[in-house]
């Protein structure tokens, strides 16, 4: 298990969604970040919420459709 996360730069707070490491995450998150480029949406893969402090507060998206939507209208 791990959280993909997206992040606009100089803003507080992100996006997350719980998810697991593979093919399908890699390929999901290239999809998003041909979407919305590379400059102003960080996207990273984490372990746990917790020890990320500088990506807090998180909202927890339920979907990766939800996620996407999200982070395309960041």
């Amino acid at each position: 298990m791990c959280y993909l996360v997206a992040k606009h730069v100089g803003e507080v707070g992100s996006v997350a969604l719980k998810t697991t490491h593979g093919k399908h995450l890699s390929e999901f998150k290239r999809s998003i970040e041909e979407k919305v480029g590379y400059e102003k949406i960080q996207l990273v893969t984490i372990s746990r919420p917790s020890a990320y402090g500088e990506y807090e507060p998180y909202y927890f998206a339920d979907t990766e459709e939800e996620f996407e939507k999200l982070v395309i209208n960041m």
